[in-house]
């Protein structure tokens, strides 16, 4: 079974004044652009199942605004997380049957993760509000362990609006 991995940055953060980086909101544009990003990966019929989140706010609203309702796990090694914290959240917290799956998270996270799968894919810019799309076709529980030849980046989609 091909399975379809969904990579979003979070939209564009604004930057209040004593606010820690892991509570800021989202800024206008990037209310406006998280919405277009799930309004996209609606009309390519990205029907996701499950959702893993980071815990900043900014990516809380961002899964808001993409008007997307699957199943969510928070989880805080995304915030800041490796390739490596990404894979092994998805090893620990997607259900097995779940075709399709959305990590919302942050740069440099979410385009190395892409990267980490598909080696031969080109990410030439990954700004917020930005998605990636990869097929692969290992199971869940073995993501990242070892490599899968069937994995591939399909693309990268900018929504601006």
């Amino acid at each position: 079974m091909t399975r379809t991995l969904v990579l979003l940055r979070h939209g564009k953060s604004a930057y209040p004044a004593g606010v820690t980086d892991h509570r800021r909101p989202l800024a206008d544009r990037g209310i406006r652009e998280a919405a277009l990003a799930g309004q996209w990966m609606a009309e390519e019929g990205l029907g996701v199942d499950a959702v893993l989140c980071s815990t900043a706010t900014r990516t809380r609203q961002t899964l808001e605004r993409t008007g997307i309702t699957a199943p969510t796990t928070f989880v805080d090694d995304i915030y800041g997380g490796t390739p490596g914290d990404i894979f092994e959240s998805l090893r620990i917290h997607v259900p097995a049957d779940a075709s399709t799956v959305l990590v919302v998270g942050h740069e440099p996270g979410m385009p190395a993760t892409a990267l980490t799968l598909d080696p031969d894919g080109e990410i030439p810019r990954f700004p917020t509000s930005a998605y990636a799309v990869v097929t692969i076709g290992t199971e869940w529980s073995e993501i990242g362990l070892a490599p899968d030849p069937e994995a591939h980046l399909l693309g990268v989609r900018v929504p601006r609006a």
